[in-house]
């Protein structure tokens, strides 16, 4: 069991990152790194789809930094994933190993200008201080360009790992100081594979939540384990079977933002409920539920309320987009089975209705529909009220 475990599907990577952390160890020890690509450098981005293990990537490469583990113990393979510098940067409390990820819709300017304040100290333990930003696409521009001194000037032995869906999403005076790595999504297979041999799903689940999840682990992971995200993903997949009528259209659109909104407030009201109650404690709040508040200390609450709000904005956005992806899948299948290729569908489950809808349609009408679904997640993106960007969506899915 080695920190490069977690990496399903990602060979070439794991070989890139190895050869790097092999140069790494090097560089600790005093000796001459090898030179050329595959030697160490204080910069690297790591892009791939929802789902290809950008972070786990980014987190092995970490651990493997930080491993203290002797060269003969090792193989030649840094990484072993049971010295203390493995498991520590693996669980999140290395020292020297700081995991920046942000549940709100952005990373402002105050928040990079603390973590590279954070970065130019030197590494406690001797080796790397490594910096891993899971959402470097979340980056306000103002941010961004903060974050970009650090790299053209970076700090010794200080390691930045970022982490985004597409090289586009970094700007390119970023991207062009750092080390490129692509990931891919993983095959249906491998991801099934994983879900038996690490989280003893039953195969049949495995193979299903694999394809359902098309290529997502952590998808996967959770349609396997959780009834309940089963049965949202059906609910959402009756949606382009139910879109025969303008009423009806509306009528779903209405449905699928109300779902995602309740499973935005169901996952956000135990945390706020938390951390507000910490932060009246520190601030010195009256003993007893809504005891009276210091003076001075609104500021403190209305910025607490405000990020929780944001926070709420993305986990109703991500849950909405999770939905999207899935009708999109649905279509895809719809193609597939119009071009005649329908023999290994990704909603195998769903496979009556899929055929139906087939034989309704034409591949041209699949196509404005799935161009229909991309055109509601970008438009959600740029931050179109949700609604309106679904009952958009569900008046072309009609129309085809």
């Amino acid at each position: 069991m080695s920190v490069w475990d977690d990496l399903v599907g990602q060979d070439q990577v794991v070989d890139q990152l190895v050869a790097a952390a092999r140069a790494a160890r090097a560089v600790v020890a005093g000796e001459t790194p090898a030179a050329g690509a595959t030697g160490m450098t204080h910069a690297w981005l790591f892009t791939g789809p929802p789902g290809s293990g950008r972070s786990t990537a980014a987190r092995a490469f970490a651990a493997a930094l930080q491993c203290t583990a002797p060269d003969a113990e090792l193989g030649g393979v840094p990484g072993c994933g049971f010295c203390d510098g493995c498991h520590t940067a693996l669980i999140g409390s290395h020292a020297d190993v700081e995991t920046v990820r942000t549940d709100v819709l952005s990373i402002g300017v105050k928040e990079t200008r603390e973590l590279v304040r954070n970065a130019s100290m030197s590494p406690a333990g001797g080796r790397w201080q490594v910096i891993i930003l899971e959402d470097s696409d979340r980056l306000t521009e103002g941010a961004a360009n903060v974050l970009l001194k650090a790299i053209e000037e970076p700090a010794p032995r200080t390691v930045w790992l970022l982490c985004a869906p597409s090289v586009e999403d970094a700007l390119p005076t970023i991207r062009s100081r750092c080390r490129l790595l692509v990931l891919r999504s993983p095959s249906v297979g491998a991801v099934a594979d994983v879900l038996m041999r690490r989280d003893g799903i039953d195969v049949q689940v495995a193979q299903f939540a694999a394809r359902a999840a098309h290529g997502h682990i952590g998808r996967a992971r959770r349609l396997a384990q959780d009834e309940a995200a089963r049965a949202r993903r059906t609910e959402v997949l009756r949606l382009p079977l139910v879109v025969g009528d303008l009423g009806a259209c509306l009528a779903g659109a209405q449905a699928l933002v109300d779902a995602a909104a309740a499973e935005a407030k169901q996952a956000a009201e135990e945390v706020d409920v938390k951390e507000t109650e910490e932060l009246r404690a520190a601030l010195g709040a009256a003993a007893g539920v809504g005891g009276r508040m210091p003076r001075g200390t609104a500021g403190a609450m209305k910025e607490l309320e405000d990020r929780q709000k944001r926070r709420a904005t993305r986990i109703q956005r991500d849950s909405l987009d999770r939905a999207l992806v899935d009708i999109a899948g649905f279509y895809r299948d719809v193609l597939a089975v119009q071009f005649g290729a329908g023999a290994d569908l990704a909603n195998e489950d769903l496979r009556t209705g899929v055929e139906r809808l087939a034989q309704q349609s034409t591949p041209e009408s699949t196509l404005r529909r799935i161009d229909a679904v991309l055109s509601c997640r970008d438009a959600i993106e740029r931050n179109v009220a949700p609604l309106l960007a679904v009952e958009a969506m569900t008046v072309a899915l009609r129309a085809g």
